[in-house]
């Protein structure tokens, strides 16, 4: 059986713990399905270890109920969907997420995957991720950054809700039209 294989967006939300990556997350849902888009959410637990469902699962539970048609959360190899296949990775989650005919993918995690990505700055201490990240689309910094520290990418503070979130509406609507 041949699978016919329509353009997916694909955006990573990264940033160290309490940046604001689950709550980004379940607004860009809540956008792109006001925009008639299908979206599923990926979450990495990065805390190490095998998460467990009742303590780790609240965050995909909330990309549930913000509106994804499925969600994750893997670590240590073990993906939470229901099943006993171990040894996920990123590749083989969106290829399974790819069968549900998803328009949008949205990856919390993975800080050093390829895809593009938006940045979550809390402090100056996270400011490091700028020097070792790649394929970043935009920066969304809880404080005021000088402005010859980023150069290379819009900005917003994180109060900037309304632009951010169109800013990245409009990125995922423009790589699943191909135009990236």
């Amino acid at each position: 059986m041949n699978v016919i294989k329509k353009n997916c967006s694909i955006l990573q939300i990264v940033g160290f713990q309490n940046s604001g990556k689950t709550t980004l997350t379940e607004k860009l849902i809540k956008r792109t399905k006001q925009h008639g888009l299908v979206v599923a959410a990926i979450k990495h637990h990065g805390h190490g270890g095998v998460p467990e469902i009742e303590v780790n699962s609240k965050d995909s539970i909330r990309h549930l109920n913000a509106g994804a048609i499925i969600s994750s959360v893997e670590g240590e190899g073990v993906l939470q969907l229901r099943t006993n296949i171990k040894n996920w990775d990123l590749k083989k989650t969106i290829e399974l997420y790819r069968f549900f005919s998803t328009n949008v993918i949205l990856v919390e995690g993975y800080k050093r995957e390829s895809y593009p990505k938006v940045v979550l700055i809390r402090d100056e201490s996270d400011l490091t991720l700028l020097d070792t990240l790649t394929n970043i689309k935009c920066v969304i910094s809880h404080f005021e950054l000088q402005k010859n520290r980023v150069v290379e990418y819009p900005v917003f503070h994180l109060e900037d809700e309304q632009n951010y979130i169109e800013f990245l509406i409009n990125e995922i609507v423009k790589q699943k039209s191909g135009e990236d």
